[in-house]
């Protein structure tokens, strides 16, 4: 997928753990269909975090545990956290994306490295705020589950 510069300035996001958006959070329900359409993905399912608070919602697959490359995955040991989802009063997520991939996110102002990050390819994706945004996260969400299974490597 080709992506276009976000529009409008950056959100606010926190300075000291967690790390997490403070403003221009999606709305509710962009925020819960983003939730329902994630947990509809194929060969995924929500489990807890390894890393994250325990308001947020990691996503794992139900047919693949082993982290056979640490950077495709947000929790160091079992099972494999490719992303995770933030809180409703966040509504902000973490991936894991290639290196370079990562840093074109970075650039065209959709995410921000990972303030907590072991590897290069984690990244804090910003919550979508319309339709259009939306779109743009689910489908580099699909991208980071793709790099976990070793598709995009």
């Amino acid at each position: 997928m080709d992506l276009a510069l976000r529009s409008d300035p950056r959100p606010t996001t926190s300075e000291e753990g967690p790390h997490r958006q403070l403003d221009q959070q999606a709305p509710p329900e962009l925020w819960g269909r983003l939730v329902a359409e994630v947990f509809a993905l194929p060969h995924v399912r929500e489990g807890h975090s390894q890393v994250s608070p325990a308001s947020s919602r990691a996503v794992l697959f139900d047919d693949l545990d082993a982290v056979a490359d640490a950077s495709t995955s947000l929790a160091p040991l079992p099972p494999l956290e490719p992303v995770h989802l933030h809180g409703v009063s966040d509504t902000s997520l973490h991936l894991c994306l290639p290196s370079e991939r990562a840093r074109e996110v970075c650039d065209l102002g959709w995410g921000e490295p990972h303030e907590y990050a072991d590897h290069d390819t984690e990244v804090m994706l910003y919550g979508p705020r319309t339709e259009a945004e939306l779109a743009v996260v689910l489908a580099l969400v699909r991208e980071s589950l793709r790099f976990a299974r070793g598709a995009d490597r």
